[in-house]
């Protein structure tokens, strides 16, 4: 992956400046080379995407998820007298208090080489290239584009190559959107409409049209004068209407529903392609497409070679988890709804082992060293400092509830700690709950069957009046926890700077400066990039 960095440091710093996509390139096609060949044009265009589609699987597999999910009040990083500290990198997220030098936000450079991956083969398909044969392109470079707006502000529109020796720029995070939005908007009636193996992974009008969805409803926050001035209680969304209208688009394809399986069966090993809720997923497998590694710091730290063990195998794991991290006191709360199954998500308290065909606990307690293992929701550290060290002892692997989401095998974890669980990134259930909330953001009723149609397949109560704001926030933490959208959601709603372990007004290095809503630019980037300045705040 370094060497991979390294490549693209070098072709960063020289592009963007030409960002015409009607120049000339050096191309063996001067015209769509499908008209009146009979040839279908996205047969040519196949075989150079595919290295593109999944570029980012090492990215989204861990660092991405760091970043994400231990900003939020889902989860937290321990450390175990000193050991999983990693040079304060988990527990600087988890705190708001981010370095540049943080190994969990390493990953811009990976995300921007994707872009530009992109943007060759834009070039190479030439300039008589049709809006369709270049769409699947423009459709990933507009997804990696918005992981970098979203994630760190103001960001490189590289819309084209450039030429030697040019420098790129970072745009304002507002022209950015608008950008994304322009390329989506045209690539929309282009792209395949077909949802099936063969598009499973790739992009999709579906695909495109959730991304647009993200963006119209976050858009208030996306264009705000600068990052620290959204105020989710005053901020207007003019989208609104059109995030509904690409909502309804979705949702009348017809093509997607929550899926006739149950909840935990949605994230557990080979769920691909056939979970009918995934619009675009990462599909991952333990052999050929490494990078997922959810489980890893998840499990039980001491899982390794026990049997019985909570994952029901017949087969011990032989490669060592960290056990680092774990669900807040505070997130823990929203598990409180009878018969969710959702509530499946997390271990806690005492632990038993669960069948690994169901997925379900039985009644075998998962015993270590001869007693039960009691998951505590609380998190008692051996000192109060910023290093978020509960000891290391036999208690303190106990210490917060577990997710268990990331259902593993054996069979796939033996292999580098690797999993074949592809990540879902847009869901029908999203849909449903994102177009709820704008139409709760616009004064209209309907929202209620949307937010019922989630609860009942979830085999949770449902309401009987339309749900407040309040109400699809903690929905969305149930329905999504665990699947790197609960920052997006905490800024969106005006919840990023509460108060959740460790993230106390009290606590050492817990910081609450909103400019903390995005992340500070790696150094490596800034050091390769002339007229490059930090993110404010860091």
């Amino acid at each position: 992956m370094k060497n991979i960095k390294l490549l693209f440091a070098a072709v960063l710093v020289s592009l963007v400046g030409c960002v015409d996509l009607n120049v000339t390139p050096d191309s063996q096609y001067t015209k769509d080379p499908s008209e009146n060949s009979g040839v279908d044009p996205m047969i040519l265009v196949e075989a150079q995407m595919s290295d593109v589609y999944f570029h980012l699987a090492g990215t989204l597999g861990r660092r991405y998820m760091e970043a994400q999910c231990l900003s939020s009040d889902e989860f937290t990083a321990l450390a175990f007298d000193g050991g999983y500290y990693d040079s304060g990198t988990y527990a600087h997220t988890a705190l708001h208090c981010n370095t540049n030098e943080d190994a969990s936000l390493d990953w811009y450079s990976e995300v921007a080489a994707g872009i530009t991956k992109a943007n060759e083969i834009i070039k190479n398909l030439g300039s008589g290239a049709s809006v369709k044969m270049t769409a699947p392109a423009r459709a990933i470079r507009a997804y990696f584009t918005w992981i970098l707006m979203d994630s760190f502000g103001d960001a490189p529109i590289l819309d084209g190559t450039a030429k030697e020796g040019e420098t790129v720029q970072r745009s304002p995070r507002a022209d950015v959107a608008r950008w994304i939005e322009s390329e989506l908007l045209e690539i929309i009636p282009v792209l395949t409409t077909e949802v099936s193996a063969n598009t499973y992974g790739k992009p999709t009008r579906w695909m495109a049209e959730a991304l647009l969805v993200k963006l119209y409803i976050n858009w208030a926050v996306y264009t705000a004068d600068s990052v620290d001035q959204y105020d989710a209680a005053t901020a207007y969304n003019e989208k609104l209407a059109d995030c509904i209208s690409h909502c309804d688009e979705i949702i009348g394809s017809g093509l997607f529903n929550l899926g006739s399986m149950e909840y935990r069966f949605k994230f557990a090993p080979n769920n691909g392609p056939h979970v009918e809720d995934f619009i675009y997923a990462m599909p991952y497998d333990a052999i050929n497409r490494t990078g997922l590694q959810y489980a890893r710091p998840r499990s039980f730290k001491q899982l390794k070679n026990m049997l019985p063990n909570y994952y029901g195998s017949s087969e011990k794991f032989t490669q060592s988890f960290g056990g680092n991290m774990v669900v807040t006191p505070e997130f823990a709360e929203l598990y409180c709804l009878e018969g969710d199954q959702r509530n499946l998500n997390i271990l806690a308290g005492t632990v038993y082992n669960r069948d690994a065909k169901t997925l379900l606990p039985t009644e075998e307690v998962f015993m270590y060293k001869d007693a039960p293992v009691v998951f505590t929701k609380e998190i008692t550290l051996a000192k109060v400092d910023n290093t978020i060290d509960v000891g290391n002892t036999n208690a303190s692997y106990m210490q917060g509830y577990h997710s268990i989401k990331w259902f593993i095998v054996p069979t796939d974890y033996n292999n580098g700690r690797n999993q074949s669980n592809d990540l879902p990134i847009f869901r029908y259930a999203d849909i449903l709950l994102t177009k709820a909330e704008a139409l709760v953001r616009s004064g209209q009723d309907g929202a209620m069957d949307l937010f019922n149609q989630i609860r009942s397949y979830a085999k949770a109560p449902v309401i009987s009046k339309e749900p407040t704001l309040e109400d699809i926030y903690q929905e969305r933490g149930r329905e999504f926890f665990d699947e790197n959208w609960r920052r997006n959601d905490m800024i969106r709603f005006g919840h990023f700077e509460d108060q959740f372990f460790p993230h106390y007004s009290d606590f050492p290095d817990a910081n609450f400066d909103k400019r903390h809503r995005i992340f500070p630019i790696e150094k490596e980037m800034l050091d390769l990039n002339a007229g490059w300045e930090q993110n404010p705040g860091y």
